[in-house]
């Protein structure tokens, strides 16, 4: 447990990030999931057992954590953002019936050929949404 605080403290400090609580806690809460919560999700959880954060701090929190590329902000759907800690390239799985969101590796799907776009048109980056049903709802 000290040696994951540890290493949390010094990647904050690497960023340049000051340690606040509220960072840390933000942090290692994304660190501990894999679910793309959202912010409120995110603040509901932090306040769980003793209310001590709020929506604003955990929003700043996000907001510099992203800033220094500790934090992923993806966009799934519509007018929601959801936050992750896996900064590596990859994909996503979405259920379209529970709404479950999943990593997928970046090396699962093929590269695509951009040459095939309109001339003048040039790709630096692409995140592939893949949306279908999940073991869960296939199965029901």
């Amino acid at each position: 447990m000290q040696r994951q605080t540890d290493r949390i403290i010094q990647k904050l400090k690497s960023k340049g990030l000051r340690v606040t609580p509220q960072r840390f806690a933000v942090y290692a809460d994304l660190l501990a999931r894999s679910d793309h919560p959202t912010a409120d999700q995110i603040l509901s959880h932090l306040n769980q057992d003793r209310p001590t954060s709020s929506q604003a701090t955990v929003y700043n929190s996000l907001q510099a954590l992203r800033e220094v590329g500790l934090v992923q902000e993806i966009l799934l759907e519509e007018g929601v953002c959801r936050y992750e800690a896996n900064i590596e390239p990859h994909h996503h799985f979405r259920c379209q019936s529970c709404g479950a969101i999943e990593d997928i590796a970046w090396e699962q799907l093929q590269d695509l050929d951009f040459k095939e776009l309109r001339p003048g048109l040039q790709v630096n980056h692409y995140e592939i949404t893949v949306h279908g049903y999940c073991n869960r709802c296939h199965s029901q």
